[in-house]
């Protein structure tokens, strides 16, 4: 049921070609809209990658590079400076 519930809108923009390919894999997949067959596509591509469903309430800074690249950018510092 809680996949009924869904709360954000992502808007994306496909070259035709990649339209193409959705919509053979949608209709290969027998999935229900392109909706399904995105949401789908990208558990597996996340999954494929190791990563998982983030949990309720997650940030999304939790998920960026900026703290690692902070941590890294003092000591890159030190050798060149």
């Amino acid at each position: 049921m809680s996949e009924l519930t869904r709360g954000e809108r992502l808007q994306i923009m496909l070259t035709n070609e990649e339209l193409q390919a959705l919509d053979n894999w949608r209709f290969e997949k027998r999935m229900p809209s392109r909706a399904a067959a995105v949401r789908e596509l990208l558990k597996r591509g996340l999954s494929a990658e190791g990563f998982s469903v983030a949990e309720t309430g997650a940030k999304s800074q939790s998920f960026g590079m900026i703290e690692a690249e902070a941590e890294t950018a003092p000591a890159a510092r030190k050798r060149t400076g």
